[in-house]
């Protein structure tokens, strides 16, 4: 069920379901981003890096991000537009095998002046399956007022 502008106030925070990540991800990221760095696509080289194994393309678990939230329900029927992505830090490493979760945490709400619309300004953070933040950042968004979706 969507959540509305009226719905949502700093300090709530909403959990995504998890996701693992597989090679066939990566491989199709590579695949229509162009991006066939070696440390993401070529397991040999990765041995090498300070890694010791591929890594995922930071831009795919940002990615996974929007998708997961979309998941949650909370914003699917309510978000009008994703308002940017700021202050977007990779902390650790992503790797193939990794399951992932995001943390939405609202930060404040406003209205906007056309009365039917309300900014939505929000941190976002991904985490893998040990609890580490491997990203984080905000993520802002508009959303409808209840009074507006149904009209």
């Amino acid at each position: 069920m969507p959540h509305y502008l009226e719905d949502l106030s700093a300090g709530q925070t909403f959990v995504t379901p998890g996701r693992t990540i597989t090679e066939a991800d990566v491989i199709s990221f590579a695949s229509w981003t162009n991006d066939n760095n070696q440390v993401h696509t070529d397991a040999e080289f990765a041995k090498s890096t300070r890694f010791g194994q591929r890594i995922v393309h930071g831009v795919l678990g940002t990615s996974l991000c929007l998708g997961l939230i979309s998941r949650t329900g909370v914003f699917d029927g309510s978000a009008v537009a994703l308002l940017g992505i700021d202050g977007w830090r990779f902390v650790a490493p992503l790797f193939i095998g990794d399951t992932v979760t995001c943390t939405v945490e609202v930060l404040s709400t406003r209205l906007t002046s056309s009365g039917t619309t309300g900014i939505v300004e929000r941190t976002v953070t991904l985490a893998n399956q040990h609890g580490e933040v491997v990203q984080t950042g905000r993520m802002d968004i508009m959303v409808l007022t209840r009074a507006a979706a149904i009209s």
